[in-house]
């Protein structure tokens, strides 16, 4: 990349420590993207020998070395001084995934002193941290602790009305559990301080130890939240950790009290500069001294901020975790969600909330699905488009699955394995077994539906519950002549708490991110199942069209969760500024952080002439990344092992053509009954499942290799499969198209969002019609009743 103009205004730089990346966003005044630097670790640091930035062993777990992290920001640094001016920047905001450093003992209570003349590597070699290798947010080995910790606390209720969550894998309190309990003595002996991978990447930053934010602290599972509390109205209140299971966690007293020394305070308020950078990266990288630093946060929340969601709106994430976020108005934790404080408001703001639903059940069994039953994502995509709602044409006859493969939160925490169910009853296989796909992404997005409907009925985002759809038609289903609606008394009768046909309680729009985002099939199934218009950021619309199947942006495109560092970074030292000239300290004069990242964006489009915001710098033109296919993306099962292959040896995307050539509208003829062995061309013994009962057996095989989903470049398309057992050859497959921008208002594209999918009500009624079966398949699992 050339380097940028040495001289010119202001400028703002975003971290985001991924999973894969190290990534960097530089944006100016007007949020307008003018840098993009990044770091791969696959490809950049190879003598770590990691696959997706993370080590991946059968199982649970899933780590990556700390040391890897300190030597990318090396990298990263001497990039960003390579291509561009840091004298102009003014502010640096950032974030990171979910994961934690454990520090030695040695370098506490200061942070490292640091020799500006050697590079970050050098000074914090491995043996600073006493956990060289630290467990991220897709290990799940920690769950049975959370488990623990939450039946000590009295049950999942009692738990999330004392700590304000019930128990998930990523819970900081279970993962020190585990270490405490199944690591060896030497490494809780020799911790002398632990930090989010966030408050990691600021420490370094800032060339101090910088407290974690409240946000993430009410994600430890050992925070208490005070919502409110003296002096200005709905300022923060003094919450605390919880030295109840602050004792659990440590085994006794003493070494509760010696977590809390580790956990260090706790910044409540996130609307100012944390610090100013280090001496460090001013002397050895020519940053200027009175460069501001402002708090880290988690990478979720990060790009969150990005979008700038509206009350009502609905922030629907896809990729290893999936996520949906939402404003909340209100601090009442339940068992049902997680509440977190949003993480850029004044003391002086209204406290605001996100509320967020989350399921670790993502990329891998869509990968596992794609690897079972087509030979690419192109093909898993139009198997998805072309098959009806609910796997058949029948209503009496409609095809439920829920693929567990990993400890998840409530409700299904003690539920394990892929279950699958035709008419009610449980079975091995479908009957049409191209199905799979579809059903498999039904069940993710209406499990995100019916729980909304739970969330929403707590009260715990405000008031506004009947919201304007714009010009959705607000058309309910048919009432009895009564004016009773027969189908909310089936609903009822069901034991729903919700009425499956009315869709005015749910979002009123779909912001949508990640990978499988890109499927246009995916796209129109969040649209269908929501009855909302489906908005993409146009970064990743562009992205998408390089390559379609990474979570990582294409080259020279942002990541969002930067992005929204780097927004952070210009709404606080616009605050900063205004404080300075107005001589305030609450910012006058600027607005809330969505008001104000609005504005600047409605600035920008009114100077530019209406013109759309940059979604890349210097990126490749054209092009489309392959569909993925062999891309490595089976995640904790490896690369494809022949699995795919020996699945349907001789399945051609010519049968998928031929499925849309013969029905237009699927004849019904085909779903009701399911393709016979003849429609399929091939010998019933050669094709293979995995049900529960051989999950075990595929988990534990010989041919298990490290890999995540969506994150690894289709490198072998049409290639063998590696692991042919059949001696099978997967045939050249046609690249998948990626969702493409429809027409779209100003409103949504002066802030970088273009609609990828429309409301379609007819759709959603078929949905609404399944919901109570899905909810009832779903007790069932929950209860152990199947």
């Amino acid at each position: 990349m050339a380097p940028g103009p040495k001289t010119g205004p202001a400028l703002f730089l975003g971290l985001e420590l991924a999973t894969d990346q190290l990534r960097a966003s530089i944006v100016d005044e007007s949020l307008e993207l003018v840098g993009v630097e990044c770091v791969d670790f696959d490809m950049e640091l190879p003598e770590y020998q990691t696959q997706g930035g993370i080590f991946t062993t059968p199982g649970d777990a899933y780590t990556t070395p700390v040391d890897m992290w300190v030597k990318a920001l090396d990298f990263l640094l001497e990039k960003l001084t390579r291509n561009h001016d840091v004298t102009r920047i003014k502010s640096i905001g950032g974030c990171a995934q979910h994961a934690l450093v454990w520090w030695k003992s040695t370098p506490i209570p200061s942070f490292p002193a640091l020799d500006p003349r050697l590079p970050f590597h050098s000074q914090l070699p491995p043996n600073t941290f006493s956990l060289p290798n630290t467990p991220v947010a897709q290990d799940t080995s920690a769950h049975t602790h959370a488990l623990a910790l939450e039946a000590l606390l009295g049950g999942p209720d009692l738990m999330a009305a004392r700590v304000g969550t019930c128990a998930n894998a990523s819970l900081l309190a279970a993962q020190l559990l585990r270490v405490r309990e199944s690591w060896t003595s030497d490494v809780w002996s020799r911790t002398g301080k632990i930090q989010l991978a966030s408050q990691f990447l600021a420490s370094m930053i800032v060339g101090e130890w910088v407290n974690m934010g409240e946000s993430e602290a009410c994600a430890t599972g050992m925070w208490v939240h005070a919502s409110a509390g003296a002096g200005v109205q709905g300022a923060p209140g003094l919450g605390r950790w919880d030295e109840g299971v602050l004792e659990i966690v440590g085994g006794s007293r003493e070494e509760g009290r010696r977590i809390r020394t580790w956990l260090g305070d706790v910044e409540v308020a996130g609307g100012r500069k944390v610090a100013h950078i280090s001496r460090y990266l001013c002397e050895r990288y020519g940053f200027e001294p009175d460069t501001i630093v402002t708090p880290f946060t988690s990478d979720y929340l990060s790009s969150y901020l990005s979008l700038c969601p509206s009350p009502g709106d609905a922030v629907l994430s896809f990729g290893p975790m999936d996520t949906l976020l939402t404003p909340a108005q209100h601090y009442l934790p339940t068992r049902l969600y997680s509440l977190f404080p949003h993480p850029a408001q004044d003391a002086s703001e209204k406290r605001r909330y996100i509320a967020m639903l989350s399921s670790r059940n993502a990329d891998v069994p869509r990968a596992l699905v794609r690897d079972m039953y087509t030979k690419s994502w192109s093909a898993f995509d139009r198997l998805v488009a072309i098959v009806p709602p609910g796997g058949s044409i029948g209503l009496d006859d409609k095809l439920f699955s829920f693929w567990l493969l990993q400890g998840d939160s409530y409700p299904l925490s003690h539920v394990k394995g892929i279950y699958r169910f035709e008419t009610g009853i449980k079975v091995n296989e479908f009957r049409d077994l191209r199905a799979n796909p579809r059903c498999l992404l039904e069940s993710q997005v209406l499990s995100f539906r019916f729980r909304w409907s739970r969330m929403i009925a707590t009260g715990v985002l405000g008031s506004n519950i009947n919201r304007s759809r714009g010009n959705v038609a607000q058309t309910p289903g048919p009432t009895s002549p009564q004016g009773q609606n027969p189908r909310s008394n089936i609903a009822s009768s069901l034991g729903l708490s919700f009425d499956p046909y009315d869709y005015s309680p749910l979002p009123a729009r779909i912001l949508v991110t990640g990978a499988a985002a890109n499927f246009p099939s995916v796209a129109n199934l969040a649209g269908d199942v929501f009855n909302a218009p489906v908005f993409m950021p146009s970064t990743q619309v562009d992205s998408a069209q390089v390559v379609p199947h990474r979570n990582a942006p294409a080259t020279g495109f942002p990541g969002r969760a930067s992005l929204g560092g780097a927004y952070f970074a210009r709404w606080i030292w616009g605050k900063e500024r205004s404080s300075a000239i107005g001589g305030s300290s609450t910012g006058r004069g600027l607005g809330g952080f969505e008001e104000e990242i609005r504005r600047l964006h409605g600035k920008r489009w009114v100077a530019s002439g209406g013109n759309p915001l940059r979604t890349n710098v210097n990126a490749p033109l054209g092009g489309n990344g392959g569909s993925g296919a062999n891309s490595g993306t089976s995640t904790p099962y490896g690369h494809r092992s022949g699995l795919g292959s020996t699945v349907f040896v001789e399945e051609e995307e010519e049968e998928v053509e031929e499925m849309e050539r013969a029905s237009g509208i699927l004849a019904s003829s085909v779903f009701a009954g399911g393709f016979a062995d003849r429609d399929l061309g091939r010998d019933i013994s050669r094709m293979r499942t995995l049900t529960g009962s051989t999950l075990d057996t595929v988990t534990s095989s010989g041919s298990i290799g490290p890999s995540t989903a969506f994150t690894t470049p289709d490198l072998n398309a049409g290639a063998g499969s590696p692991g042919g057992g059949t001696g099978a050859v997967v045939p050249p497959t046609t690249t998948l198209t990626p969702v493409t921008a429809l027409p779209t208002s100003d409103a949504e594209a002066q802030i970088g969002l273009a609609k990828v999918a429309e409301a379609d009500v007819d759709a959603f009624m078929t949905y609404a019609a399944i919901v109570p079966e899905y909810c009832r398949l779903e007790g069932m699992l929950c209860k152990s009743l199947v």
